[in-house]
């Protein structure tokens, strides 16, 4: 009898995009007021908002002249997470890790090299 070989599938490496974290405390998070769950269909956590203007919000913590996310946990490049993230804002769910796709992102790389990291398009 033919026995069919077992293939063991090969794990795929985490996104290294996934402890990084520089994007979290390098940037002003601007949001939308219908994200926020207090409102129909929204979802970030009110009480991690702030209001800056009469037409603006943001993540607390973003609103600083050194910005770090209140959602930010762990440290940068090392176990940072996103305390949110299947409730993240729509800016970090665009936010494209630089590479991705072969597409280069500045704003990931200078973020990267604010806190010492390697560019991932040196990888």
């Amino acid at each position: 009898m033919n026995e069919i070989p077992i293939q063991v599938p090969i794990p795929i490496p985490p996104s290294p995009c996934l402890k990084c974290g520089a994007c979290c405390a390098a940037f002003k998070v601007c949001i939308q007021e219908s994200e926020i769950d207090n409102i129909d269909g929204g979802y970030i956590p009110e009480g991690m908002t702030i209001k800056v203007s009469a037409l603006s919000m943001v993540m607390k913590g973003t609103d600083r002249k050194s910005p770090r996310c209140v959602a930010l946990s762990g440290g940068i490049g090392v176990n940072a997470k996103c305390s949110i993230y299947e409730k993240r804002p729509n800016v970090c769910r665009n936010f494209i890790m630089s590479c991705e796709n072969g597409m280069p992102n500045d704003m990931c790389d200078r973020a990267r090299a604010r806190y010492g990291l390697i560019a991932f398009s040196a990888w």
